[in-house]
Formats: C-alpha cells, sequence, structure tokens
C-alpha cells in the first residue's frame, strides 16, 4: 500500500487502524464477520474501473468479457449453493435487494406481513422512517410474549384479516429456527407471495445447518457478509417465473452499473462456502453461540427466548440502570465490540434498549472455541458490573490483548502496511 501511503497519509492511517483495532478488540457484533485475504484482493482489482450495466452477454458497455466470467461465476455458485432456480448477484446491499423485491412484485400501498423491528425484523420491514415503510401499507407480527418466540397462529390470523400481497419471513434479531414451510403454508392460505430475508443466517442455510428458504419462498434476499462472510453486499435468489421481474428491477429499475470487483469477491466468497471446511466453521459458529449464552446465563444474565439455535442471541439488562447503550459504550472501552438492541415488549427506547445483540461468527473467524466463550463472559461481566472503574476496564483491556494476540488477525495486512 505504498502507493497509497504516498497518495493520501490520513487515509492509509485510518484503513492501518482500523486494521489494528479489528484485530485488537473482541468483535461481537452478530451482522459483523471477518473475510479472507483472497476476498480483500478481489476487491482490490481492476475490475472497479468497468462500467457494465446489464447482464453477462447482454451489457450496454463493451469490453465486459471478462467481467461476464466473475459474474457468471457467481450466479452459478450461488444457484449450486442455495439450489436456486434463478440468482441475481448485483444488489450493491441487502437494502436493495428488499427494495428490487418489492418493485418487481409489488405496487405502492399494496400490504405486506413482516416481521416488527421491536420483535426483531429489519427497518427494510416496514419501518415508518425506511421506504418499505413509507410505500407500502406494513402489518407487524410479533412474537409470543411467553416463549419470545414466533407465533404462527397469529401469523396465520393476520394474514387472513389483512389479506397481505406479501408475506415476509426472516429478521435481524432472532436467535432461533425459523420454520418456512409453515411461512408458506400461511401465504398458501392467503394466496401471498413469499419473501424471505436470510441475511444473518445464509452461511448456515448454505451448510444446512438450518432450513433452506429457497424450498418455499417466491424470492430470497440475503446480505453476502454475516454468516455468509464475504464482501459487504446483497444478493437475489427467486423461482424462475420471476427471474425477468428481478432482473428488470434491479437495473435499470434501483441500480446502474453494478460494482464488478465486489461481483468478483461474490464469486469467491461462494466458492469458499462450498468447502467442507465452511460447514465446520458453520457448525463451530453455532457452538460457541451457545456457549457463550450459556455463560452469560450462568452469570445472571437472560437470554431471550431461553437459548439460541443459530449464530447470534440477544441478553436482557433488566429493569435496572445498565442500558443497552451503557453497556455497549463500557464494553468498547475495554475492547469488546457490541451493539445495543430492542428486546421483544421493551419498555426502553431504541436509543437505549434494554438489551444486546451478540453474534459468533467473527470470533469464530480467528478461531476460537467453547473455551475461550466462557473466559469471553467473565471478562463482559466484569466489565458490566465494574463499569465506570477505570482500573478495572484496564485490566479486563490487558487480558483481551492477551487473548487477541493467541487468535491474530490479519497480522500479514498489518505488517505489509507497517512497512510500505
Amino acid at each position: 500500500m505504498k502507493a497509497l501511503k504516498k497518495t493520501d497519509p490520513q487515509v492509509f492511517k485510518a484503513i492501518l487502524d482500523e486494521t489494528r483495532r479489528e484485530n485488537d478488540n473482541l468483535e461481537l457484533i452478530a451482522s459483523e464477520n471477518f473475510v479472507g485475504r483472497a476476498i480483500i484482493e478481489a476487491e482490490a482489482t481492476v475490475m472497479t474501473n468497468k462500467y457494465a450495466e446489464g447482464y453477462p452477454g447482454r451489457r450496454w458497455y463493451r469490453g465486459c468479457e471478462f467481467v461476464d466470467i466473475v459474474e457468471r461465476l457467481a450466479i452459478e455458485r450461488a444457484r449450486s449453493l442455495f439450489g436456486a432456480e434463478h440468482a441475481n448477484v448485483q444488489p450493491h446491499s441487502g437494502s436493495q435487494a428488499n427494495m428490487a423485491v418489492y418493485l418487481a412484485a409489488l405496487a405502492a400501498g399494496d400490504t405486506i406481513l413482516a416481521m416488527d423491528l421491536r420483535a426483531g425484523g429489519h427497518l427494510t420491514h416496514g419501518h415508518f422512517l425506511n421506504f418499505s415503510g413509507k410505500y407500502f401499507k406494513i402489518i407487524h407480527y410479533g412474537l409470543n410474549k411467553e416463549t419470545e418466540k414466533l407465533d404462527y397462529d397469529e401469523i396465520r390470523n393476520l394474514a387472513r384479516t389483512h389479506k397481505p400481497k406479501m408475506i415476509l419471513a426472516g429478521a435481524s434479531a432472532y436467535p432461533r429456527t425459523i420454520d418456512f414451510k409453515k411461512f408458506k403454508k400461511i401465504a398458501n392460505e392467503s394466496n401471498a407471495l413469499l419473501m424471505v430475508d436470510m441475511a444473518h443466517i445464509a452461511g448456515l442455510v448454505a451448510c444446512g445447518l438450518h432450513p433452506n428458504p429457497t424450498e418455499y419462498a417466491d424470492f430470497v434476499t440475503t446480505t453476502t457478509h454475516k454468516t455468509l462472510r464475504g464482501p459487504r453486499s446483497g444478493m437475489i435468489l427467486c423461482k424462475k417465473k420471476f427471474a425477468q421481474k428481478i432482473d428488470r428491477a434491479v437495473f435499470p429499475g434501483i441500480q446502474g452499473g453494478p460494482l464488478m470487483h465486489i461481483i468478483a469477491a461474490k464469486a469467491v466468497c461462494l466458492k469458499e462456502a462450498g468447502n467442507p471446511a465452511f460447514k465446520k466453521y458453520q457448525i463451530q459458529v453455532i457452538k460457541n453461540a451457545k456457549a457463550l449464552s450459556n455463560a452469560l446465563s450462568k452469570k445472571g444474565y437472560r437470554i431471550v427466548s431461553g437459548g439460541t439455535d443459530n449464530h447470534l442471541f440477544l441478553v436482557d439488562l433488566g429493569d435496572g440502570n445498565i442500558t443497552g447503550k451503557y453497556a455497549a459504550e463500557r464494553l468498547d472501552k475495554a475492547g469488546i465490540t457490541v451493539n445495543k438492541n430492542l428486546i421483544p415488549f421493551d419498555k426502553k427506547s431504541a436509543n437505549l434498549t434494554s438489551g444486546l445483540r451478540l453474534g459468533t461468527p467473527a470470533l469464530t473467524t480467528r478461531g476460537m472455541k467453547e473455551k475461550e466463550m466462557v473466559k469471553i463472559a467473565e471478562l463482559m461481566d466484569t466489565v458490566l458490573k465494574n463499569g465506570k472503574k477505570s482500573d478495572i476496564l484496564s485490566q479486563v483491556r490487558k487480558e483481551i490483548k492477551v487473548l487477541t494476540k493467541t487468535f491474530p488477525l490479519y497480522a500479514d495486512l498489518i505488517k505489509d502496511m507497517e512497512e510500505a
């Protein structure tokens, strides 16, 4: 990175500092992960130069023969990995993937039945400040108050009452297995389309560790980072009969030229996800999530719904003075990165929250296992109970540096940059 250092030392330093931060901290944000060197190399290529409006073999510009190769690879790998009839790998993000499906399948004002943000849904599932909430009539379903799990009978009743054009399954903060077969039955009963947003669980789905929605859903959207451990981007899978509508909704519907260097990185990510080692990794992700949630439960923290079936879980911090915002700030000072999160039926605002959302994909990528999860739970408990004591935070920070040194991340990149 000598050229970058010479041209813009401020940007170079910020990138070096971020690389060090990722190496030195414990990353527990459920939607984040660490890509491998091959994906970084694919992203940092001259394919960023190429405009490729259209699709492979049907571009508006000449000179697309090589970018066509990587997009075709990404498409075929996505279809094979998830058993999909059609794949569009051009969306720049999961939000844009969702937008494209709405544009392809709905008209403004149509009714969508989706999961409430406060129950674990996503902004693009109908939040009133999001485009989805502004242009469509949204009916939200939540969770059973006793079990804190999806109540399929309630979802069925809402579908019968409101007759949505589309039912949306999927979440950004739901720790349990989602029964897509039940969702499909409900959709069929109400003559609704079924869309699944599997952004969080795509890596688990790819390995058969969570039910695959492509068997049941008309449309499936996902990000390619999170558990899939690829570049930050999006993707749409759908039934063949919707292929043309989806492709037109993405381009020219909501996007111009796709980011071909990112699509190249997606192709690499999808190849990695098809390797046997990737399934071993995902199995460990789930083991680590269970181990960490169990260890925190033993420390006295209530785990929403009593545990987890996937890569994430929610911690209820109770009705006391420790809010999710405060907890996240104190943990960050000690070197543990988390995000505040609403819990089901939360009485606090979204700016404060009563909970934390924790996930284990990134720590598992570093090679950590159950033993380390128990240790991390101890460190988190120490911080949350002694957050105002700077000497204790400093001691925890030292212990975390020992742990991260044992499981280094991007050491070669840091060395290269320091020597640039």
